[in-house]
């Protein structure tokens, strides 16, 4: 996703809290990261237990700000946000499950990705272009693009599934060599290693 400056924003890096252990998860997505401000309740590595963070039209102003400066949301932002995230969500469980995605939510990402989103602008010059601040509406329509991206070409195949057996997280796979197994080497890729070396002990007692 990038900004009104052309930069890459940086996305997909969360510290989550489960357990009573802080650890960081990096969905590798923009489109992922707005799924789990809803219905994909991260802090447990549980999809099946709604957490709304975007509560109200502020909670919504702030978090597309984080991404990209922008006008206050109203209702009708917010309304709209909730509805491309859910389809965003159905699509990437759909897709990392191998499944065919509901065309349904196929049709509403589209509706959105063609809607005009945040402008391309080069800072410096002597006259200011447009607003100065994109809308909250056009931050969403560069979180739609996004989606659109992570479902197609050649990022198609790497939406997987953490490999642990307790942890239902989606990520996007973004290493060179697509070996990524777990949502997190901190949370489930140490869970594994300590579960394989207490095998290995109650093996050698054997």
């Amino acid at each position: 996703m990038i900004d009104q400056n052309g930069n890459t924003v940086i996305t997909g890096q969360n510290f989550l809290s489960s357990e009573g252990i802080n650890w960081f998860f990096d969905s590798g997505s923009c489109a992922l990261d707005f799924c789990y401000t809803g219905s994909w309740a991260a802090a447990d590595g549980r999809l099946d237990r709604a957490v709304e963070t975007l509560t109200d039209p502020e909670a919504l102003t702030a978090w597309l700000g984080a991404l990209v400066p922008c006008s206050p949301a109203n209702d009708r932002d917010l309304q709209d946000a909730r509805a491309l995230r859910e389809a965003i969500a159905r699509i990437a469980r759909s897709l990392a499950s191998e499944y065919e995605a509901p065309g349904t939510d196929i049709d509403m990402l589209n509706l959105y990705a063609a809607t005009p989103d945040v402008p391309a602008r080069l800072a410096g010059g002597l006259r200011q272009a447009g607003r100065t601040e994109p809308r909250a509406a056009q931050v969403l329509a560069s979180i739609a693009r996004d989606a659109v991206a992570l479902f197609s070409g050649r990022t198609a195949g790497r939406l997987r599934h953490c490999a642990a057996e307790d942890c239902d997280l989606i990520y996007f796979d973004a290493s060179r060599a697509g070996s990524r197994r777990w949502c997190s080497m901190q949370r489930c890729g140490n869970r594994d290693k300590v579960r394989r070396h207490r095998a290995r002990l109650a093996a050698a007692k054997a």
